[in-house]
């Protein structure tokens, strides 16, 4: 039913998109275009979420699902006198992981210039430290491919402060059906949720009640869908699903979350999950995150009055070098589906 091929080769091209939380218009545009080619009716809200709107069987009740195509990133604070940059951190990656990536500076007249994260004590010829030194936001800086000596000489390239830094997401798949790409959190749950839906769309299946899909854009800094519509009552969040200690998800998993750091999900939604996916036959697993939060999660922050869970692919090593494998992919685009018919 589901062709999971596809939807990793659409979770590669979203990627590809730079999409750092507030510089996300891009992919929300390609996205919209997406949506709409299977027949979806779409609009955009005036924060920069995308609202994607289903017909269901039951058009008396609404149900809401997100996810989040905003990803963790850098911003320029300041502009040093030999012509590097200085960086303050959007969302939480793991610094040290930055070392030695590769990224694109974009300035506000939309000019792309490639360049390199790097410490501040980059060469082991030259500093002692080099190999042991933290790294951490105030320890890092990036190298314009550009030929700049100073301060001036950037500025006259367009770059200012507040300027974003998109970090390479270095995306592959692998012949033995792994995704590997910064940022699987949470372009790969968009794609399954495109996935599901071109699925129905193509068989001219309807979800058992009206739906509206939120791909948010704020999510990695705390209020992706912390509005929604009213008519909504019950919301899933698909995300990633994490791995790791005292977590039973693995790669191969879809991951249904009874508790992050917001609190319990609703009762009635995660024990119907946990049926549906007995159902179904999908790996799953069921976990608490306790470093987490998501869309449900500003939701019910914002004051909506709503029932809320969270599922999504097992990927490892979140806000690093991530992966997760076809098998997650599959069983979370089998859960999805099960819940929005039956």
């Amino acid at each position: 039913m589901f062709d999971i091929k596809e939807t990793m080769q659409f979770a590669k091209e979203l990627l590809e998109i730079p999409s750092p939380t507030g510089y996300t218009h891009q992919a929300v545009q390609w996205l919209k275009q997406q949506a709409e080619s299977m027949g979806y009716s779409c609009e955009i809200t005036p924060k920069g979420n995308l609202m994607i709107h289903i017909a269901g069987e039951n058009e008396d009740s609404s149900l809401g699902i997100s996810g989040h195509t905003d990803t963790l990133g850098l911003m320029v604070r300041s502009i040093t006198s030999q012509g590097t940059l200085l960086v303050t951190n959007i969302g939480g990656p793991i610094i040290h992981t930055l070392d030695g990536e590769y990224c694109t500076v974009i300035t506000r007249t939309g000019q792309k210039i490639s360049a390199t994260i790097l410490s501040t004590t980059p060469s082991m010829h030259v500093y002692k430290e080099a190999d042991s030194a933290t790294r951490t936001i105030d320890t890092i800086e990036i190298r314009l491919d550009e030929c700049v000596r100073n301060k001036e000489d950037v500025l006259k390239l367009g770059i200012g402060h507040g300027d974003f830094v998109a970090i390479d997401p270095k995306t592959t798949l692998t012949e033995s059906g792994f995704i590997k790409s910064r940022f699987l959190d949470d372009k790969i749950s968009v794609a399954i949720i495109f996935g599901v839906l071109k699925a129905m769309s193509s068989q001219a299946i309807k979800p058992r009640c009206n739906v509206t899909c939120i791909i948010s854009t704020y999510e990695e800094t705390g209020h992706g869908t912390s509005w929604i519509p009213q008519n909504i009552r019950e919301m899933l969040a698909v995300d990633m699903g994490c791995i790791g200690k005292d977590l039973a998800c693995t790669e191969y998993d879809v991951s249904i979350c009874a508790k992050d750091s917001s609190g319990p999900y609703d009762y009635e939604m995660v024990s119907h999950l946990i049926e549906l996916a007995k159902a179904e036959k999908c790996n799953y697993a069921v976990d608490i995150y306790p470093y987490y939060g998501s869309d449900v999660s500003a939701a019910l922050r914002g004051g909506q009055n709503i029932k809320g869970a969270l599922i999504g692919p097992g990927v490892h090593a979140s806000h690093g070098m991530e992966r997760t494998h076809q098998d997650a992919i599959e069983s979370s685009m089998k859960l999805l589906f099960a819940y929005l018919t039956k």
